[in-house]
């Protein structure tokens, strides 16, 4: 052989997400993208602010070229990692310092980091259904393994009946996503209390350490009435990876941060770790221009209210249709169940009204699809009654039970 037959393979798996995506673009040519309701894509539909704009025409203006587009140092510019730091203080009462901050390729940039700090090639990572599917290929290229901890369909709170079942001494991380792709949910804090004890206990019981890794790229997109959690509270050993791609409405300038808890063992060695594996994985440091336009405006969001309204809209129209939804607490995401057993024959059906939904069997829960509603409110209102006309031809009597 002369090539890497692994990731030849890969070629053949092809996402099912973009697959749905490109055929959304390519129907939208014939019949106009407006009429197709394409619910696949997690692309933010909103502006950056425009003080991301301003700020960064000023550096481009007013810098020294040779700071603006210099390489940044390996751990990322130390300016930008102290005012991280300082803001992540004020907003959830920690003390991180500078060099508690690593500058990342936005979230999965941080997680290829985080895994590889903390885990060593045949060691486990717990991660909990529904997931996102690239954590399979994130994690199996560390040399890994990912094992799946299956859902709690009532609630989507984390089922740690089957942690429980899942938890022994190879597993060395446990992988946290919330707000939660693809399901919408927040964990509550009473999830997350219950989770770092169960944690601190089993680390007393295997006599060695184990992290928490948080994935926390929606963690702005928290709707009224959930409570925001900021997972490194509830457990010592958290690695947080966060990017600004759904905050900052900023997915093509892959800018995010890993930030390691003070309280972790070893936290003073682990960001300056990332930068010794960013030799091996060929990232050194994301645009210093980014990093420094970033930094001016990091307790600014995108106006991110569009997401909670569509999500009133859709959960609204979904349960009247006779629908088992888990109300979304955050991100652009829902994950309802679908009305026929096998959710690839249902979303195969939905395409037949141009509704593009995602079946649910690559996020580790069969049955259900995912909707990514990021996308113009007047789209969504639009997208109703096809639903309507969809479900009432399709699977007639559901709504009547």
């Amino acid at each position: 052989h002369m090539i890497n037959e692994t990731y030849r393979t890969m070629l053949q798996g092809k996402s099912i997400i973009r697959e749905l995506s490109e055929y959304a673009a390519k129907r939208g040519q014939e019949i106009g993208y407006h009429n197709v309701f394409d619910y696949s894509l997690g692309n933010p539909s909103v502006p950056c602010p425009k003080e991301y704009t301003e700020a960064m025409i000023q550096i481009l203006k007013e810098e020294d070229p040779m700071t603006v587009h210099g390489y940044s140092p390996s751990l990322g510019i130390q300016s930008v990692r102290k005012a991280i730091a300082d803001s992540l203080n004020r907003r959830f009462s920690m003390d991180y310092e500078a060099e508690h901050i690593f500058m990342a390729s936005g979230a999965a940039g941080a997680l290829a980091h985080g895994f590889r700090c903390v885990t060593k090639p045949g060691d486990e990572i717990l991660v909990f259904a529904p997931y996102f599917p690239e954590y399979g290929p994130y994690i199996t290229q560390t040399g890994a393994v990912m094992k799946v901890v299956s859902a709690d369909t009532d609630d989507l709170q984390i089922n740690f009946k089957a942690l429980e079942e899942q938890m022994n001494e190879k597993v060395m991380a446990v992988l946290v996503n919330t707000p939660n792709n693809p399901s919408g949910i927040a964990y509550s804090p009473k999830t997350m209390e219950r989770l770092g004890d169960f944690l601190e206990m089993k680390q007393k019981q295997y006599g060695h350490d184990i992290f928490l890794i948080s994935d926390e790229p929606y963690r702005e997109i928290v709707f009224q009435g959930t409570e925001p959690v900021y997972v490194s509270k509830f457990y010592d050993n958290t690695i947080s990876c966060y990017s600004f791609s759904k905050s900052l409405s900023l997915p093509g300038e892959r800018i995010g941060y890993v930030a390691v808890n003070p309280r972790c063992r070893g936290a003073k060695d682990l960001a300056a770790m990332c930068g010794q594996i960013s030799r091996g994985i060929g990232h050194n440091c994301p645009p210093s221009s980014v990093q420094l336009a970033v930094a001016r405006i990091l307790d600014k969001t995108s106006d991110l209210s569009v997401y909670e309204t569509n999500r009133d809209l859709l959960y609204d129209a979904l349960t009247g249709l006779g629908f088992q939804v888990v109300k979304p607490g955050g991100t652009f995401y829902m994950f309802p169940k679908a009305l026929e057993e096998d959710a690839a024959i249902f979303c195969q059906k939905a395409k037949a009204y141009d509704l593009i939904l995602v079946p649910s069997d690559n996020f580790g829960v069969p049955g259900y699809f995912r909707m990514a509603y990021c996308m113009d409110t007047e789209k969504v209102k639009r997208s109703v009654p096809v639903l309507e006309r969809f479900v009432k031809a399709e699977y007639p009597g559901v709504g009547e039970r």
